[in-house]
């Protein structure tokens, strides 16, 4: 979650091949497991167009449902990335300070 000052200047938009319907399942399974509400965008990128044109996709995983490697990218206000983290193992993720940090950089100011 981000505070009030990094909401005023971030905006977190999650990408996904799951369509609609699958991306709410998801949602829902996270209130009623977690308590917790995804209160950022998830947009579906079916056909995988914004996961290729970012060199995302995962060439390794199943052929029925293609899955990009995890990503975590920060794109100023004029379009251009400025941090990026993937990572081929899932289970590797960037920390949140590692984000805050970057955030904070791109940002000009402190996590």
């Amino acid at each position: 979650m981000l505070d009030d000052d990094h909401r005023e200047h971030t905006a977190i938009v999650a990408v996904s091949v799951d369509p609609p319907e699958q991306i709410q399942v998801m949602k829902d399974r996270v209130m009623r497991d977690y308590q917790v509400a995804i209160d950022f965008t998830i947009l579906t990128d079916e056909n995988h167009l914004v996961i290729d044109r970012y060199g995302l996709f995962n060439p390794n995983e199943s052929k029925r449902r293609p899955v990009p490697h995890p990503t975590v990218i920060i794109v100023d206000r004029d379009g251009v990335v400025r941090w990026k983290f993937t990572e081929v193992n899932y289970k590797i993720r960037p920390t949140n300070a590692d984000i805050l940090a970057a955030l904070a950089a791109v940002q000009g100011g402190d996590p």
